[in-house]
């Protein structure tokens, strides 16, 4: 078996991956980076994603960045032990040190060290704007990298090897080394059909588990049969740190059976096909039915909410109907990314026979709709309150105009997996805690191996929590390395 030593060793080529190689290398240390993917492909998910970040200015976070994250921080758990998760650490009941929960101070230092990043970004030259976004209507600002993620794993790709940083492509962690205390002392990978040993402080950055088949089966269900990943990328997330990191003892934390969706266009093989023109039609499912409210609020806030209605329904699938009234919102394209065609056709039921629906039945939909609208001003750029009369159910809260005037409309829309929210949990420095809520001597993680969210997605935060604790973790093991 081949074996190498370095101070840090890190799985996984991502934003996270790449920020805790770049921070461990400025540090001094000795870093190797191991990578699934070919040096073409490197970077996972994160070079395919345009890196939203719920930021106001460079410098802060949007104003209700900590509480979004408390509020969808953890399943159903004690009171008395939520509070106690409040208290420092080392004087917590033993009970509250490893609970399935983000602790406040992992969120405190989330807030605080979001500024810094980006401040040390844009020191080796990545460029962030308020640019246009895929979202018509919006009520939290995002901040985004000129060049979206690829642009971010190139510039830390480039800084890791101007300091030194060893890469590994094509190369899979898979199993942990300890020593006889217990502590993390390396990696042990394979290249081919080549067995390769890495000693050094390790650092668990390769992504959850969207792209492992029996583990979404395992953890969200026979249902994730009608799920994939958002991208390519995520194909190469299967899951592996997680895995590693439980096996070492490591506390869960994340909701193990739910995910971040986003509605795509099945039809399509692009990244990130995503159809969120919605709020302007109706959804309806295989039966013809309306199923949801399609537009509870501004499309950034609710988007995740009616995605999971979507993946609920037969097959997981259901159709956007509009009509050519759609077409007049001002860069209406913006919210309709796949690179297929819309079903188009001049009356209700030859749109339903296009979309192998009962022609009557979505006739029937229509109409109910039709008649439930009531009259009043559309403002498609902002929340307009037109509303639905109570007696429609599900009603629609938002933009609800009837469907009258053809041509008629229509795209398929799934939910994509865009990240798992299963994973372990770690402090503020990233390092993996046991289950008894004690750091585990050499091992760290960051990205979506670690747990921090519960049923709703905080918008905007999961490549800034990879910046944010990849660079955490770099320099903690570059400083434990050397110490």
């Amino acid at each position: 078996m081949r074996s190498e030593t370095f101070d840090v060793v890190v799985a996984g080529c991502g934003c996270a991956g790449l920020s805790a190689a770049v921070a461990a290398a400025e540090a001094g240390a000795r870093v190797a980076v191991l990578e699934r993917a070919p040096r073409e492909e490197r970077g996972g998910q994160s070079r395919y994603t345009e890196a939203y970040l719920r930021m106001k200015s460079p410098s802060e976070v949007t104003d209700d960045f900590e509480t979004h994250l408390a509020e969808n921080g953890s399943g159903a758990i004690d009171p008395e032990l939520v509070e106690e998760a409040a208290r420092p650490r080392a004087e917590r009941h033993p009970a509250a040190r490893a609970l399935s929960l983000a602790d406040p101070d992992l969120i405190q230092a989330f807030a605080q060290e979001a500024g810094p990043t980006v401040a040390w970004l844009r020191g080796f030259g990545v460029r962030f704007d308020f640019l246009p976004t895929q979202f018509l209507t919006k009520s939290q600002p995002r901040l985004l990298p000129v060049g979206g993620g690829a642009a971010l794993v190139e510039a830390l790709a480039a800084q890791a090897e101007r300091r030194g940083v060893a890469f590994l492509y094509e190369t899979t962690a898979t199993d942990l080394v300890r020593d006889g205390e217990g502590r993390v002392v390396g990696l042990l990978a394979r290249q081919g059909g080549r067995a390769l040993r890495f000693s050094g402080r390790v650092v668990l950055a390769c992504g959850g588990f969207e792209g492992n088949t029996e583990m979404m089966t395992r953890y969200v269900g026979p249902r994730a049969v009608f799920l994939r990943p958002i991208c390519k990328g995520g194909y190469f997330n299967r899951g592996e740190g997680i895995r590693m990191a439980l096996a070492a003892g490591a506390a869960p934390a994340g909701d193990f059976g739910s995910y971040h969706a986003e509605p795509v266009d099945p039809r399509s093989g692009i990244s990130e096909p995503s159809v969120f023109i919605f709020p302007y039609g109706i959804l309806v499912n295989k039966d013809a039915e309306r199923f949801t409210d399609e537009a509870p609020g501004t499309v950034d806030a609710t988007y995740e909410r009616v995605t999971r209605r979507i993946y609920e329904q037969r097959d997981g699938i259901a159709w956007c109907v509009l009509d050519a009234r759609h077409l007049r919102i001002p860069n209406y394209r913006l919210a309709i990314r796949t690179d297929k065609p819309p079903i188009v056709a001049d009356s209700i039921e030859a749109l339903a026979r296009a979309l192998g629906l009962r022609p009557d039945r979505l006739r029937t939909t229509v109409e109910r709709y039709n008649a439930a609208c009531v009259p009043g001003e559309w403002k498609p750029l902002e929340l307009d309150g037109l509303a639905t009369r109570p007696e429609l159910d599900p009603p629609k809260s938002n933009w609800a105009t009837p469907i009258a005037e053809p041509p008629f409309h229509a795209y398929p829309v799934m939910s994509a997996n865009v990240f798992t929210f299963g994973g372990v949990k770690v402090d503020g420095d990233a390092r993996v805690l046991d289950g008894d809520g004690n750091p585990i001597p050499g091992l760290y993680a960051a990205g979506e191996v670690v747990g921090l969210y519960w049923g709703t997605y905080t918008g905007a935060t999961s490549v800034l929590k990879g910046l944010v604790f990849g660079r955490r973790a770099g320099l903690d093991a570059a400083r434990s390395a050397a110490g």
